[in-house]
């Protein structure tokens, strides 16, 4: 068994509240109040920014130019790919640069982010993919469920934001990612597959929290 397979194990009951959280429920059937996603679209650009911060650290502690190379990469696609759906969307719902530059983040994506970014920075290149692991994962794991419901996809406003997080680019961004935390679990003693245990399941009730944000439009 692969050590994801066992954080997987950790995490389905977690994880498993994603899809019944009204947020992406709402997403998957189409109801999801319009200001609802602003919101979130808003707090996840923020949250971005800090998270293409903790790939960047992943090249500084990477002990390989093939590893090193792997982070740039996926700089870039956050940058430069994902954060592409969130103007897009940016722009169908007349968002402006100033707007989310005087946005503040709300008080949950701060401990989120700044969460990863001490155990990044205080931690080893394993603690700095464990901390990204969750939210990689889960929004392919959430984007194949919602591909799933009859005319999620193809919906006006939501299809563009799921087929984002089943494209092929997203998904090969994901593996590698999965693939790097079990190639470095390999050799570890138990004591230091807990502590990862511990980041992705911390990261990964974080995750649950930011959706309940971003339903409540912070009042949470």
């Amino acid at each position: 068994m692969k050590f994801t397979d066992r954080l997987f194990e950790k995490v389905k009951d977690i994880w498993g509240t994603y899809y019944e959280h009204p947020f992406i429920k709402g997403i998957g059937n189409g109801t999801l109040e319009i200001d609802r996603f602003k919101y979130y679209m808003i707090q996840d650009y923020l949250y971005l920014l800090d998270y293409a911060k903790i790939y960047a650290l992943g090249v500084v502690k990477a002990d390989s130019e093939e590893v090193m190379k792997g982070f740039a990469k996926s700089v870039d696609a956050i940058l430069n790919g994902e954060m592409s759906i969130h103007r897009s969307y940016m722009k169908r719902l007349n968002i402006t640069q100033e707007e989310v530059a005087a946005a503040k983040a709300s008080l949950t994506n701060i401990s989120y982010t700044h969460y990863m970014l001490a155990v990044s920075q205080m931690g080893s290149l394993a603690d700095v993919a464990a901390a990204l692991l969750a939210c990689m994962w889960s929004y392919l794991e959430i984007g194949k469920y919602l591909n799933r419901i009859p005319g999620a996809a193809e919906h006006e406003f939501y299809g563009e934001w799921i087929k984002g997080y089943v494209s092929k680019e997203y998904e090969e961004s994901t593996k590698w990612i999965v693939d790097l935390v079990n190639s470095l679990a390999e050799n570890m003693c138990e004591s230091e597959l807990k502590k990862l245990e511990e980041i992705f399941i911390n990261t990964s009730r974080y995750e649950y929290m930011f959706w309940d944000m971003s339903y409540n439009k912070g009042m949470n």
